[in-house]
């Protein structure tokens, strides 16, 4: 790729950002396939009611458009309905193995990435088990995780 085309990539994803940044949450859930909506709106309040530490917003991360649940400017956990699957990014389970493994046991029907987890629908991410996620992440301080983490790789 060019100079000049990376420049005119690095300008569109601007104009896209802020082209979008009024677009609520309501509108993006509203966007997705109607057999989606609910289970994402469910997703959305867990969030929203289980961790007061974030504020959500509908913003593109990895090239989509998503839900990010940010805690002091951090991406703690985003939301997002792409292609086959939805995706529920949750940062503290990357940093928390013990936390990961967890979860991985009570979601068998979900698929995890490092830090993510793609599912079909509610029978493989269940709002009670969503629940429980939310509520042992709320205390995870990001700084503090995010810091211990680059201490290690330092070493």
């Amino acid at each position: 790729m060019t100079g000049q085309a990376a420049g005119w990539r690095i300008l569109q994803g601007i104009i896209d950002y802020l082209s979008n940044m009024d677009r609520s949450l309501d509108e993006w859930i509203k966007g997705q396939p109607p057999e989606r909506q609910a289970i994402l709106r469910t997703i959305h309040g867990i969030v929203v009611a289980g961790d007061a530490t974030v504020q959500p917003v509908v913003k593109p991360m990895m090239g989509k458009q998503m839900i990010v649940y940010e805690a002091n400017g951090t991406m703690k956990y985003a939301l997002s309905s792409v292609g086959q699957h939805m995706t529920l990014h949750v940062l503290p389970i990357y940093g928390a193995p013990a936390l990961s493994e967890k979860y991985r046991k009570l979601l068998p029907a979900a698929r995890f990435g490092k830090g993510c987890i793609n599912f079909q629908g509610s029978a493989d991410l269940p709002p009670d088990v969503v629940k429980r996620l939310v509520a042992d992440c709320a205390p995870i301080d990001l700084a503090r995780m995010l810091q211990g983490y680059r201490e290690k790789k330092r070493r």
